[in-house]
């Protein structure tokens, strides 16, 4: 394989600028194609595991994401009253810590800045209106008129992928799993020191996962139906009323919300590709080509390796279709893995049947899960 490929990127989330980085640091050209006008990443806060933080050093951004972030090393459960009935440390996978809590913003500040540092070229507001793969390299339009050739072309798109849609049509449109994620950013408690669950049994959990020294997030999962959106108006009277079974932190986390525009609101959706996650020289990755359920807290860390593996990939195979083959031939367990523990996970929570195939998979439970993650990608 030629030592330097041209490289486009679609979408400059947190995979595509993980690439991006990737590449550039090894020699390649690469452009990041991002239809927003600014790296502005909505949401409230995200975990980093091990394995993400992992890729982070392999980038040359840890300490930059431990910095602006909340670093930690013990999970804890608790009762709806916040009285602790178990302390997990979390596993290490090699010299890095064991999980990082960080802003969304933040997070997408560092990995913004490491692209443009290694070389990469961000590109805002624009996004793929045509595209045409020969087999020798992908010619592609962009919205704004501009054109070029490419080598690969690699869609970090996110769940709504659009070019999931140019390459598979309508087959893998995401499935709403029934269930929403609620999340508001608060102050940090200075005894919240790592992630605390607290548990109702199966009628609710709440977490409280500490971002900055200064912040968390109050988290939960509940089932909703598809057509639901919450009153703009009284969308923290309505978190409030989902989680009335808890006191202790989380009901004192609850109070001091009342602005309810703070909170976050977003429907749990999955995307399984099961086809090939490349045509010809098209990849599709990330949460555009198996998007979870957040259980696991590994569907940025997923995407993270996916962006990794595939630098690595192609920094050794002969040829940029043998790179997507052996790339995907590592990723493809991995991902489908974490995706259907994690959608086990959902169902043991909220009650729902599960399948042998799921039953065996939680048999290896969520801290099991964390160990089999802290291992090689």
């Amino acid at each position: 394989m030629a030592p330097s490929l041209r490289v486009l990127i679609h979408g400059g989330g947190i995979g595509g600028l993980t690439l991006a980085t990737a590449l550039a640091r090894r020699g390649h050209s690469v452009e990041v194609a991002e239809i927003r006008d600014a790296l502005d990443a909505l949401g409230v806060g995200i975990i980093q595991p091990t394995n993400a933080l992992h890729v982070m050093r392999e980038i040359g951004v840890l300490d930059a994401c431990l910095e602006a972030g909340f670093p930690w090393e013990v999970l804890t459960i608790a009762d709806p009253a916040g009285n602790a009935l178990a302390r997990i440390p979390q596993p290490r996978m090699g010299d890095v810590p064991a999980a990082n809590g960080i802003p969304r913003p933040a997070l997408a500040g560092v990995l913004g800045d490491a692209a443009v540092a290694a070389g990469a070229t961000v590109r805002f507001g624009v996004t793929i209106t045509a595209l045409d793969d020969d087999g020798t390299g992908v010619d592609v339009t962009l919205s704004d008129g501009s054109a070029g050739r490419w080598d690969l072309v690699v869609g970090f798109d996110g769940i709504g992928s659009p070019l999931r849609t140019r390459l598979y049509g309508d087959r893998y449109a995401p499935a709403y799993t029934g269930f929403a994620n609620w999340r508001v950013t608060l102050p940090r408690p200075a005894d919240v020191r790592g992630v605390v669950m607290a548990t109702a049994g199966k009628e609710a959990k709440a977490l409280l996962t500490p971002i900055t020294d200064e912040l968390m997030y109050l988290g939960a999962v509940f089932a909703e139906a598809e057509d639901f959106r919450p009153d703009p108006e009284h969308a923290h009277e309505e978190l409030a009323k989902r989680l009335a079974l808890f006191s202790g932190p989380v009901a004192e986390a609850l109070a001091a919300v009342t602005d309810p525009a703070a909170v976050v609101y977003s429907r749990i959706s999955q995307v399984t590709v099961e086809e090939p996650w490349h045509v010809g020289r098209v990849a599709l990755a990330g949460d555009a080509a198996h998007a979870s359920t957040p259980h696991l807290a590994q569907g940025a860390a997923m995407a993270v390796e996916d962006a990794l593996v595939l630098a690595e990939s192609l920094g050794t195979a002969a040829s940029v279709p043998a790179a997507l083959e052996t790339w995907e031939a590592r990723r493809r367990p991995r991902a489908m893995w974490v995706q259907a523990l994690s959608r086990a996970v959902l169902k043991q929570e909220t009650g729902g049947e599960t399948t042998a195939e799921e039953d065996a998979l939680l048999e290896v439970g969520v801290p099991g899960a964390a160990h089999v993650l802290a291992k090689s990608y």
